[in-house]
């Protein structure tokens, strides 16, 4: 979702940076997504480089867990990655003030649309550990049942009052909010153009990590923090 500003700022730090990216549906079995990330961190040798960063939040909790292994780890301070398309943890916390029950719209995540359930919402809705694909649906039930379930679950948009458009920094973003509109005007919500900021990525791929960010020492895990750290270092004594 992530991957055109990611790519931007990769080509104009000043560090030699190695980009991988994993597919978006991986949110909505978080404890998947924590074990491959996991397994990636520890694939990194201290012979080649000097930090492992993630352009992920905590992510469901996917985040919590996750140790650095030989070289420090970095992660955004950010509950997910609608706080990384809106630029920053007090940016996300006006919009949920504003309107908890957001339903988000942006480029990079719309032209990487796999048709598998993941969507980015905010507020009383379903949490992202509670979707299920429609591949997987299709898989246990069959497609006609499937589409059935799909259209059922469907009830909970509306816990949902707002879509939200991001507009994103290059490639086509007109189409995505077409889509926007559209999908606000079918389920009876507000539409709203919201500005973000792609600032975190370029901080996290320029290294200048601040309070913004978590450094995990090797060895050392994450852990979710109840308050507006949103994630910490576990207790050595933990």
């Amino acid at each position: 979702m992530l991957a055109r500003p990611v790519y931007h700022y990769a080509s104009q730090t000043p560090h030699i940076v190695d980009t991988e990216v994993l597919e978006k549906a991986l949110h909505n079995r978080p404890e998947g997504l924590r074990e491959l990330l996991q397994e990636r961190i520890m694939n990194c040798s201290s012979q080649r480089y000097d930090a492992v960063v993630l352009a992920y939040g905590l992510c469901g909790k996917a985040a919590a867990g996750l140790q650095a292994g030989e070289i420090p780890l970095v992660i955004p301070r950010a509950h997910d990655c609608i706080t990384l398309f809106l630029g920053s943890r007090e940016k996300y916390r006006e919009e949920f003030e504003k309107e908890p029950g957001t339903f988000w719209f942006m480029s990079g995540y719309m032209e990487r649309d796999t048709a598998d359930g993941t969507d980015l919402f905010q507020g009383p809705g379903l949490s992202s550990e509670q979707v299920i694909s429609y591949q997987e649906l299709v898989a246990k039930y069959g497609e006609d049942n499937a589409k059935y379930l799909i259209e059922t679950l469907g009830v909970w948009r509306s816990n949902y009052r707002r879509a939200a458009f991001v507009p994103g920094e290059g490639g086509n973003s007109k189409h995505v909010e077409k889509q926007a509109r559209e999908e606000a005007v079918r389920n009876g919500w507000n539409f709203e153009v919201v500005d973000g900021s792609t600032r975190l990525l370029r901080k996290l791929l320029f290294a200048t990590w601040d309070e913004e960010f978590l450094i995990i020492p090797p060895g050392q895990k994450v852990q979710m923090a109840n308050d507006e750290r949103v994630i910490d270092l576990v207790s050595l004594s933990s």
